[in-house]
Order: C-alpha cells, then structure tokens, then sequence
C-alpha cells in the first residue's frame, strides 16, 4: 500500500501531522508493507527567494491580526506540537519561499534519504536556531541525512534542477482537490486533510488494507468456477 503527503516545510501543521500518521503507522500491523512518499506543496508559492520575513509578522499581515493575537495563534500551534513530543519556538522563525526545500527533497528521495531530511528541515525549522531558508544550512542538513555535499549544492545552484518534478507535485495536488496541507493519499483510494489524530490515521490504514484491491499473483492455473465445474489440468500441465 502507498501512502503520499503533500506537505510543505513552512506549515507547521505538516510537522505535527507527520508525527501523528507515524503514530497511527507504528501501531499498524503491515506497516512494513506501507509505502509512504512525501510531495511537494508550496503554501506561499509566490514569494521571492532571499524573501523573508518574521513568522509573527507574516501571521498578523496575513489574518489581519495584532501581533500579539499571532503569538496566541503560535502558542497554540505549539502546544499541539509539544503533545507530540516535538520542539516547537514560537519566535525568531523565518518565512520564505520554499521552493529550493522542495527541490533538494527530490535529490533525497531519488538517493533514498527522503524521510530523513525532511525529518531535519522541520526540526531546523520549528525547534532550532537554523534558518531552512539559508543555503548552507540546507547543504548541511543534506549532509546529516546522508547526501553528498557537492551533489546538494549543485542542485541548489541550478533553479531547473528538479524543479520539473515539484511542479508535478503541486499539479497533482490541485487535480486531487488539495487546497491545504498536510494531505494524505491513501493508494489513491481515500483522502485525508490536515493533522488528525494519530487514532484517525490509524482507521483510515486500516480501511484502506482492508479495501485494497487483489493482485493477481502468477499466470493461469486450474480452479473451479462458482457453478462447480472443474477444469482439468492436461497431461503434462503444472496442475
């Protein structure tokens, strides 16, 4: 079964949902039969790169907001994410654009390390003092999820350098109906919006197994059908 997210590094939401569909997967009994990918969703895919700016002033020119009524919002968001055991700072983050994120997470999930920097560039971004808007924070963040330095600063100094395949992603998102994140796909059979609780994602793996179509295993062989009739193997068959 595979599992996709769209997601994107600058919503905090993403980071508390990731850690509750890994709580609903631990408990799953074929987890290890689960497939998940991580795809591309931009939140502010207008903004410039090099373009940042303070999330508690983003928040308040945003939603209309004091600053204060956006530290509230922040708290809450943290206090959430503190339910699950994450880090969470509530002041001195950035926002920018995320678009090289996305595009280094493409180099990561071609060398299989997908998870890992992803895991990384939440924490950087929501519980540490590294700005995942900073180039060589990004290269080193490659390097602690396993990549080559060389190969990761390459990618960051050629805008075309995936940038193809995070386009596909957020094409995809919009034809599957997603106009937030985190969005679950599950074998693109069921959708599910936002961080819910670990106990919800736990029910839709659940259903999902459960309604997966059967794959047909081997080529034809004798069977009998619902009338009762019986084919016989010929002389010499595998049976």
């Amino acid at each position: 079964m595979r599992v996709e997210i769209w997601s994107d590094i600058a919503c905090p939401w993403c980071y508390i949902g990731k850690a509750r569909f890994e709580k609903g997967l631990a408990g799953f009994a074929h987890r290890d039969e689960v497939e998940v990918v991580h795809r591309s969703f931009e939140l502010d895919p207008g903004r410039a790169k090099g373009d940042t700016v303070q999330v508690i002033d983003m928040l308040a020119q945003k939603y209309g907001r004091t600053p204060e009524e956006a530290r509230s919002m922040e708290a809450n968001v943290a206090a959430n994410a503190h339910a699950e055991g994450l880090g969470y700072r509530t002041e001195g983050r950035d926002h920018g654009s995320t678009f090289d994120i996305h595009r280094l997470l493409h180099l990561a999930r071609a060398r299989g390390r997908q998870d890992e920097l992803l895991d990384l560039a939440y924490r950087a971004n929501f519980a540490e003092e590294r700005s995942v808007f900073d180039g060589d924070v990004l290269v080193e963040l490659a390097v602690e999820a396993g990549l080559d330095a060389g190969e990761a600063r390459a990618v960051l100094a050629d805008p075309q350098a995936y940038a193809d395949e995070v386009r596909a992603d957020e094409r995809e998102a919009s034809e599957l109906g997603a106009n937030g994140v985190p969005f679950f796909v599950l074998d693109r059979r069921y959708g599910i919006s936002g961080g819910q609780p670990a106990e919800v994602f736990a029910q839709a793996l659940e259903q999902a197994w459960q309604d997966r179509p059967l794959t047909a295993i081997g080529g034809e062989a004798a069977a009998c059908d619902a009338d009762g009739a019986c084919e016989v193997p010929q002389a010499g068959g595998n049976g």
